[in-house]
């Protein structure tokens, strides 16, 4: 059974990752080339990224995903609303520290110590997952929530240093990620299961949309208080190994690095949940051995994967950024960014665990490959359109605030399942793939013309975040007129009408 899990979830890994290392292969042996010390790494790093992926994705199945789901079921089952608020804030804080992506950014950000915007974003992240429970719990429209707040994010983001403002967006893209979202989701899922209600399905959706909102509110709150006047980015050395010997040093180097750093981010999580279940759940040993063993695959999965992308992809997305942007014709990088975009998030580990729920909770009505190829659309198109900020130097918000203000104008057009999910979608777009290598690819483009990395590289996570909102809610949309056109269409009383006469007499 385990085995038929791994082999399945090792060809969904390689398809995603190899028509990225086909595109990097074409681009190399044309109008980008790369060194050969670079492409190695990039190659051994797609192995390592595909094996990650396998057993991440068991591992999410295994563990994240029930642990999720039993622990939300029994939150709701006390009937305490005080003790649900506690632990939705507990779960929130411990598994946005859990979150690698968000450990990843904070290093890059020198004007704010990492233990202070770790832990900012994690009280934004759990302030709002305990009010997305309260939400389920009391059926408060999902859609009316996110307008008032991203009103408010959109009001406040103006009183920011502008150094601050695309960090503040790309922090509630990367808190979103490979950690956060299978449990979250099973979560909301667990505890929308104890209601019998026709909305239920509906409103097991939307944790992670709210998850999202709370960190940006956060940095932009502690930039005010902070008064930081900039921040100081440094750009991504590229290691070119002179052979093989080196290839493996630097990788074994990192490998011991990330065991570490891995096992800090799963063993909150882990303790808060086998303390809560000797405490409330009183599962049987089979249930926790099978957790475990899920916990180990994702550790390792999750080790793997990081290890890979960190060595592997950064350096490359940084050199073909530099690469790209110092052609004479420089402007080939936002088709060529809107495609990695487009074959970037079929890469992202979160993005399966999505899709299964999605099957799940709509009973196939929501098929998990339109789901995936509406989220590619829109991040190849949110990739396309950072390329263009970039070489342009314009304002993040520029684009941020039109966008949001129209994924939330069609919120009241779009059925509120389609709303739900798409807000999710934002979150879970915006995984390792993007930090691991879009955001290098960014920056390596950003550096290429001379532009500040502070204002005009970040907020690559942001618009990635964005645009799945418009994009999926445009295919609710969609399903509201083609629905509403069948029941339109008349039924004719005779089923024999439009038959020829010897046709009827026939029959």
């Amino acid at each position: 059974m385990l085995k038929n899990k791994l082999l399945d979830k090792l060809h969904e890994a390689l398809a995603a990752v190899l028509p990225i290392v086909v595109l990097m292969l074409v681009l190399s042996l044309t109008i980008a080339p790369i060194p050969s010390g670079v492409m190695l790494s990039f190659l051994l790093g797609a192995v390592m990224l595909v094996v990650g992926m396998m057993f991440f994705s068991v591992g999410a199945e295994v563990a994240m995903t029930p642990m999720g789901e039993q622990v939300g079921a029994r939150v709701v089952q006390t009937r305490n609303l005080k003790l649900i608020l506690i632990l939705g804030f507990v779960l929130g804080v411990l598994i946005t520290v859990s979150e690698p992506d968000l450990q990843v950014l904070a290093q890059q950000v020198q004007a704010i110590p990492n233990i202070v915007l770790i832990l900012t974003v994690g009280v934004g992240v759990g302030g709002f997952l305990a009010l997305g429970l309260v939400r389920i719990f009391f059926r408060i429209n999902l859609r009316l929530l996110l307008f008032g707040f991203y009103v408010l994010v959109l009001g406040l983001i103006f009183l920011a240093p502008e150094s601050f403002r695309a960090v503040a967006f790309d922090s509630g893209g990367v808190t979103t990620g490979p950690m956060t979202v299978p449990f979250i989701m099973a979560f909301g899922m667990g505890i929308a299961a104890i209601r019998s209600d026709s909305s239920a399905a509906e409103d097991s959706f939307g944790l992670v949309a709210l998850c999202s909102v709370g960190p940006i509110l956060a940095v932009i709150v502690l930039s005010l208080i902070f008064r930081a006047e900039g921040a100081d980015y440094s750009p991504l050395t590229v290691t070119n190994v002179a052979d093989s010997l080196e290839l493996r040093s630097l990788f074994a180097g990192g490998i011991p690095e990330y065991l570490k750093d891995m096992l800090m981010s799963i063993l909150p999580i882990t303790v808060f949940f086998f303390v809560f279940n000797f405490i409330l759940l009183k599962l049987n040993f089979q249930s926790l051995s099978r957790i475990g063993l899920g916990l180990i695959y994702t550790y390792l999965g999750l080790t793997v994967f990081m290890t890979g992308a960190n060595f592997g992809f950064m350096p490359a997305g940084a050199y073909l950024g530099q690469t790209l942007g110092s052609l004479g014709y420089r402007w080939i990088i936002v088709p060529i960014g809107a495609l990695i975009g487009y074959l970037v998030v079929k890469a992202e580990p979160a993005v399966y665990v999505l899709m299964k729920q999605v099957e799940e909770l709509t009973d196939g009505a929501i098929t998990g490959r339109s789901l995936q190829l509406s989220m590619c659309a829109g991040v190849g198109i949110s990739v396309g359109l950072s390329m263009i900020r970039v070489l342009l130097g314009l304002n993040v918000l520029w684009m941020i605030v039109p966008g949001y203000m129209l994924a939330l104008g069609m919120s009241f057009f779009c059925p509120k399942l389609f709303t739900a999910i798409a807000f999710d979608s934002g979150g879970v777009a915006s995984g390792p793939m993007t930090a691991a290598f879009l955001l290098p690819m960014t920056m390596g483009l950003c550096t290429a013309v001379g532009g500040n990395l502070a204002t005009d590289a970040f907020g690559v996570v942001a618009l990635v975040a964005m645009t799945p909102l418009i994009t999926i809610q445009g295919l609710g949309i969609l399903y509201r007129i083609r629905t509403r056109r069948r029941k339109l269409e008349p039924v004719s009383a005779d089923p024999f009408r439009d038959l020829p006469d010897d046709a009827v007499i026939e029959l």
